[in-house]
C-alpha cells in the first residue's frame, strides 16, 4: 500500500536535550498505525516534532511524498494532517459548536456540512452544541477534540494518548469512534498506553525504547510476541 506518511530516521527533542535519535514509521493511506513504549520513549515528542511543535534536529518526514519536516502546524493542517493533543485540546470557554466552528478555519467554507457531519459521527455533542467545552466530561472533550482535529477534513490524524484519564466504559467507546473513523478512509497514527486495545485494533505498530524503534509488526503479531509482551504489555498473556 503506498505511504500516506514517512518519518525517515528522525532526531528531535527540546533545548539541549534530543529525545527521539533516528526514529522510522511508515503510515500507509488510510492505515491505522499504533506506537506503544515505556514512559520516556519519545512517543509524543515524535508526533509533536511531525506536527512542528518539536525541533527536527536531523531526517526527514514526507506527506503524500513531499517533504513536511519544516512546515508549521496550520501549514501541516492546510495540507491534510492533523494533531490531537493529549492535554489542552479543547477551549474550554467557548461552546462545544464554537470550537468546532474554529476548527472549520482551515477550510474556508463548508462549515455547516462539516459541523453536522461530525455531529452524526459524536451525537452526544450535538445535544450539548451550546455547552462550555470546560463543563464536559472527559469522554465528551475527548470527542470534542476528536471532532474539531475532523473538521478540515484530514487525511490523517496524529492522536496523542486519547484514552488517557478516562473511565474503563468512555475507553470502550472511543475506541470504536477510532475504529469508525479510521473505517471512513482516514489514516491514523494514535501514540497510545493502553498497549494491549491499541495493538489489537491497529494495522501496524511500533515499539519505541529510549527515543528509538525496538519492535514493530502487525499490531496483533506484536500483541503475541512474547518479549513485547514481557517487556511492554505486563508479562501476562495478551
Amino acid at each position: 500500500m503506498t505511504a500516506l506518511l514517512e518519518i525517515v530516521d528522525l532526531r528531535a527533542g527540546y533545548g539541549e536535550l534530543d529525545v527521539v535519535h533516528g526514529v522510522s514509521v511508515v503510515v500507509p493511506r488510510g492505515g491505522f498505525v499504533s506506537v506503544i513504549g515505556p514512559n520516556g520513549a519519545g512517543k509524543s515528542t515524535l508526533l509533536r516534532a511531525v506536527y512542528g511543535l518539536a525541533e527536527t534536529r536531523g531526517g526527514r518526514v514526507r506527506f503524500e511524498g513531499r517533504d513536511v519536516t519544516a512546515l508549521r502546524p496550520h501549514e501541516l493542517t492546510r495540507l491534510g494532517l492533523n494533531y490531537v493533543p493529549q492535554l489542552d485540546n479543547v477551549f474550554p470557554s467557548m461552546s462545544v459548536l464554537e470550537n468546532l466552528e474554529i476548527g472549520a478555519v482551515p477550510l474556508h467554507s463548508r462549515p455547516s456540512e462539516r459541523i453536522e457531519a461530525v455531529f452524526e459521527m459524536f451525537p452526544a455533542l450535538q445535544a450539548r452544541r451550546r455547552q462550555r467545552a470546560g463543563t464536559l466530561s472527559g469522554g465528551e472533550r475527548q470527542m470534542l477534540a476528536l471532532g474539531r482535529a475532523l473538521m478540515p477534513e484530514p487525511r490523517l490524524l496524529l492522536l496523542d494518548e486519547p484514552s488517557a484519564a478516562l473511565a474503563p466504559a468512555v475507553v470502550d467507546q472511543l475506541f470504536d469512534q477510532l475504529a469508525a473513523i479510521h473505517r471512513a478512509g482516514i489514516a491514523l497514527l494514535v501514540v497510545e498506553q493502553n498497549a494491549r486495545r491499541s495493538l489489537g485494533l491497529c494495522d501496524y505498530g511500533y515499539v519505541l525504547d529510549m527515543g528509538r524503534n525496538r519492535f514493530e509488526g502487525r499490531g496483533k503479531e506484536l500483541l503475541h510476541d512474547p518479549k513485547v509482551v514481557q517487556l511492554y504489555l505486563g508479562g501476562g498473556p495478551a
